[in-house]
């Protein structure tokens, strides 16, 4: 292929993704629930296998499995709706309490030659707009669950369709087993990865909600969902989630609580993403910073606060399928965190 070609190829190549992007902003009301019910469905696919396994009918199977799911969703709204509803509320407060525990800070700092004024500080730290963001994020996710019914329909046709998937597949390949053999072992990783970052979010969450009811910061349940949401974010997911919480705790508690908060976040993160997590992912599945920057831009543009929850998943899965095929290698590696190639 001469060099024209390739520019046009690539050029035609970029017109077709730009297309693409602003038709999935245009169709973001259909797609963000179908994008739900995927992300929902694969999560619960393990459980399901392991009920067929058991001998439990596909129909049972996936009655118990939507159970389950519209009984832990529909506690988690309930919780962070009040919570919401809540923190609202007290946001007036908490912009009051902050100016006086900056004004204290400052006469301390001042205390030892710095000449520092709230109205400097003030211009650049709005605790109550950094807090209120987070809630609107939050909100924006409960409101795309607002449309249950539809992803619960959604999700419970994934799952009936993926008992028969491996077999349509056998009969409309060619090349069968071979084909097979890649489709099985990237639904697999995709699986696995899936399940195990969900079950380590979880576990990141209900820490940093245990650790903040312990320490008395209000609506420790809403920033340990924070933490859980964030925690599918990597590199940044996690600092994200703890500056709203610490905010609280220096605006409601003052500056030790403050640190004891951020510390708690730390630990919790360290020990989480360095030890527990690495140990059962097996090997490293991260994204270059630069990569999940653009992702959560771009994403969120596209789809809005549901856009950035799921589109580090998303991009974990697009990666998954990129290293599955050996002419696109080269764009896992591009995108992966880690040079090392001989790891893989």
């Amino acid at each position: 292929m001469s060099e024209q070609h390739k520019g046009v190829h690539w050029l035609v190549g970029f017109a077709a993704f730009i297309i693409i992007i602003a038709g999935l902003k245009a169709a973001s009301q259909i797609v963000v629930p179908l994008m739900l019910s995927i992300f929902i469905a694969i999560i619960c696919a393990p459980a399901m296998s392991t009920l067929r396994r058991r001998k439990v009918p596909t129909w049972l199977s996936i009655i118990l499995v939507v159970l389950l799911i519209l009984i832990g969703v529909g506690s988690l709204a309930v919780l962070v709706g009040a919570s919401l509803d809540s923190f609202s509320s007290q946001l007036p407060n908490y912009k009051l309490r902050f100016a006086e525990e900056m004004s204290n800070l400052i006469a301390t700092l001042n205390g030892f030659g710095l000449q520092i004024s709230y109205d400097q500080v003030k211009g650049y730290v709005d605790p109550s707009a950094l807090m209120q963001m987070v809630a609107n994020a939050l909100r924006g996710i409960g409101s795309a669950l607002t449309n249950l019914i539809l992803v619960v329909m959604i999700v419970i046709f994934i799952l009936f369709e993926a008992v028969e998937l491996p077999k349509k597949l056998s009969l409309a390949l060619t090349d069968a087993s071979q084909s097979m053999g890649h489709f099985n072992s990237f639904i697999k990783s995709v699986n696995r990865y899936l399940v195990i970052k969900t079950l380590v979010s979880i576990l990141t969450g209900v820490l940093i909600t245990v650790w903040l009811w312990i320490l008395g910061v209000d609506f420790p349940i809403l920033w340990g969902v924070s933490a859980f949401l964030l925690n599918f974010v990597p590199n940044i997911g996690s600092i994200i989630a703890a500056v709203p919480a610490v905010l609280l705790a220096f605006v409601q508690l003052g500056s030790l609580s403050a640190g004891l908060t951020a510390a708690g976040f730390v630990f919790v993160n360290l020990v989480v993403g360095n030890v527990i997590e690495p140990r059962y992912m097996g090997r490293g599945l991260g994204l270059s910073t630069l990569v999940v920057f653009l992702s959560l831009l771009l994403w969120g543009w596209v789809f809005g606060p549901v856009g950035m929850l799921l589109s580090i998943p998303l991009t974990i899965i697009v990666k998954l399928a990129l290293e599955a095929n050996p002419k696109t290698q080269w764009l896992a590696i591009m995108i992966d965190s880690e040079t090392d190639v001989s790891k893989r």
